[in-house]
């Protein structure tokens, strides 16, 4: 990701105009190889950089840092271009951030052969996130997993350590 300065186009009082570059691998061979693993070893396999991250990754400025049996660890880098009108992080960021690390939580108890999918999410934001706000770290865990539902927990905090949000997940389990 590069951010750069532009010079404005017509509107001096709007402040320098700014771009950021979003690239990303074609989600197709990589996904094809995770699918043919047991969910913890794909989500590894992302965190080591042996394969590459899920577009939405790059495109949110998630990575993946931790991975262990039903937990998860992911930081996100923001930056102004995910502000909303009012001067914060605008909240559905987070929630795709609390989305994400619930249902790689999920995903770490599944045997090849298995996918998930988000039935629905619940989130509490606690916090205004803003740039001074630091990076985010986001930790997802699995409350119980069956043969058809899981249930997560997400929580995201900010550099301080001070918790922003947080969430409750229900994902539909199924096969491949």
């Amino acid at each position: 990701m590069t951010l750069e300065m532009t010079t404005p186009t017509d509107r001096e009082d709007w402040g320098p105009q700014r771009s950021r570059v979003v690239t990303w691998h074609s989600p197709g061979p990589a996904t094809a190889k995770g699918l043919s693993m047991a969910g913890i070893d794909y989500l590894r396999a992302m965190a080591t950089g042996e394969l590459p991250p899920a577009p939405i990754g790059g495109l949110m400025q998630f990575d993946i840092v931790d991975v262990e049996p039903g937990r998860v660890e992911f930081t996100c880098t923001t930056d102004e271009s995910a502000y909303n009108p009012i001067g914060a992080i605008h909240g559905g960021l987070i929630c795709t951030l609390l989305d994400s690390v619930t249902g790689c939580a999920v995903h770490s108890t599944l045997p090849q052969g298995k996918g998930y999918t988000s039935v629905e999410i619940k989130v509490n934001y606690l916090k205004a996130v803003r740039l001074d706000s630091g990076p985010l770290t986001a930790t997802g865990t699995v409350v119980k997993s069956g043969s058809r539902i899981g249930f997560a927990e997400g929580v995201v905090t900010d550099a301080s350590g001070a918790v922003v949000a947080t969430a409750s997940s229900t994902l539909l389990i199924f096969d491949l």
